[in-house]
């Protein structure tokens, strides 16, 4: 397991696809430039660089997941938490080792974090609805 924290590795990743989601830059180029511009003491960086490069590479069956369980547009949702959904189904359709509710936990918290003041409802909404879905028991 690599030296650092996952949670550092989600937070950063979060603002990074933010980034990428709204200048289409490359995963590539925006990993370069948030190395180069941010601190990452104490960050997963192999779990960042991950994050930052699966969760663009399966956008589109990401986003065909959390469809039919957000009531709008994939495009009008809040480009932060979109972000955090992305990262939240991603891990829990190809990151099984990380248990569904700390895949949950994250999410809200990063929500309340940085989303609107009562995202971090619809982001617990939607999540609790895959679970099921991409786990079931």
């Amino acid at each position: 397991m690599a030296d650092g924290s996952r949670h550092l590795a989600r937070k950063t990743a979060i603002q990074a696809l933010y980034q990428w989601d709204l200048t289409g830059q490359s995963p590539e180029d925006i990993e370069h430039n948030f190395i180069s511009d941010h601190n990452f003491d104490g960050v997963d960086m192999e779990y960042f660089h991950h994050l930052l490069k699966n969760v663009p590479l399966y956008q589109r069956e990401i986003d065909s997941r959390l469809n039919p369980h957000i009531d709008r547009l994939i495009d009008r949702i809040d480009p932060v938490e979109k972000a955090i959904l992305r990262v939240g189904a991603y891990e829990l359709e190809y990151e099984l080792t990380i248990p569904a509710n700390v895949v949950l936990d994250e999410a809200i918290e990063l929500s309340k974090m940085f989303g609107a003041e009562h995202g971090f409802k619809f982001v617990n909404g939607v999540l609790d609805k895959l679970i099921p879905e991409l786990r079931p028991s």
